[in-house]
């Protein structure tokens, strides 16, 4: 079962995932400013997200630590996708009623990838 994120992780790591880079803390606190958060949560957040195995932590220069995502985006909603469907007795059919429900672009994009399997 892969771990979920609540509403604040969920938040640092869309900072952490647009960035592409390794982030300090006070730069996540500075995307998030509309939240007015202090520099200890979001630094508390982060290193939940490190204990949870969402994020890795390196050290940077001088004291600061430096944070980057362990797997992208796309490859999260994919494992709670892959949860979602370990819920079902059934995956089949739950896969036929997620392809029927798909737009024609993203029915293309299912198929090609499929195809390079």
């Amino acid at each position: 079962m892969v771990n979920r994120l609540g509403e604040l992780e969920r938040a640092a790591m869309d900072v952490l995932w647009d960035r592409g880079e390794p982030v300090a803390v006070r730069e996540v606190v500075r995307a998030l400013s509309d939240r007015d958060l202090a520099y200890t949560t979001v630094m508390t957040v982060l290193n939940r997200l490190v204990k949870k195995g969402f994020v890795r932590r390196e050290a940077g220069e001088g004291r600061a630590w430096y944070y980057a995502p362990v797997a992208s985006r796309e490859e999260y909603v994919a494992r709670l996708m892959l949860d979602a469907l370990s819920l079902t007795g059934d995956r089949e059919t739950a896969l036929a009623h997620f392809a029927q429900s798909m737009s024609a672009p993203e029915a293309e994009a299912l198929s090609q990838a499929l195809d390079e399997r």
